[in-house]
């Protein structure tokens, strides 16, 4: 993913929806739909997925998807797969993209995949957007969420007598601290704190209480990281 993209943060599944979709199923006069729900991180891996899907349900009617990509949600598809044309995949697209993950709507990086079962009664084409759109809310309703922020490590070089202290205290501090590495003549504590311009000062403030303004730091480069 890259990291030139315009926001800091999104809102993403658990890690374990890759190999455990989450899948619940509605049952809709008399038609199935069961919805299906994967973290991605490409095209390849959603339609990968997509694929896998239909495989396993290769009596069903239809398999109809929708995903969206990266952390400005700037990749989105979707497909009705022989329904009538705006019948399923859109409508799982904007259940996708206008759902509420706490005050926004920004959940990516995420498939959906709907596989209708016909029950032998015909649902109209608003029968349709509703079905396929409650499958995703359904879906969704049943998963966690967690937000992916990107983070800029930060190198602290600090003396080995000092660096378990200096570590100990920022973690007591409340900064993410993501280890500390012993060289030949110092240590270096690795810090990650969030891409958002704030987070800067406060940390330069605490360590320089912490290690009475000796301590010195350096940015090693920024990558994303799930938060809990």
């Amino acid at each position: 993913m890259s990291e030139e993209s315009r926001t800091a943060r999104f809102t993403v599944l658990p890690e374990t929806t890759r190999s455990r979709p989450v899948v619940h199923e509605l049952e809709i006069r008399r038609s199935r739909f069961i919805g299906c729900l994967a973290r991605v991180d490409t095209e390849l891996q959603a339609r990968e997925f997509i694929a896998g899907l239909r495989r396993q349900h290769h009596e069903a009617r239809h398999v109809c998807s929708a995903f969206i990509l990266g952390a400005d949600r700037d990749v989105m598809r979707s497909s009705d797969d022989g329904e009538p044309a705006g019948t399923a995949g859109i409508p799982m697209l904007e259940a996708l993209s206008l759902r509420d993950t706490g005050g926004a709507r920004d959940l990516s990086d995420v498939c959906v995949v709907v596989v209708r079962y016909f029950g032998g009664i015909k649902l109209g084409a608003g029968g349709l957007v509703r079905a396929y759109s409650d499958a995703v809310s359904a879906v969704l309703d049943t998963t966690r969420m967690l937000t992916r922020q990107r983070m800029v490590l930060t190198g602290i070089e600090a003396p080995h007598a000092e660096a378990g202290r200096w570590e100990n205290e920022l973690r007591a501090a409340g900064f993410a601290v993501q280890g500390t590495d012993y060289g030949a003549s110092s240590a270096t504590v690795t810090v990650a704190l969030p891409d958002d311009g704030r987070a800067g000062d406060a940390f330069a403030a605490r360590l320089a209480a912490i290690t009475a303004g000796t301590g010195t730091f350096h940015t090693l480069g920024t990558e994303w990281v799930d938060l809990s």
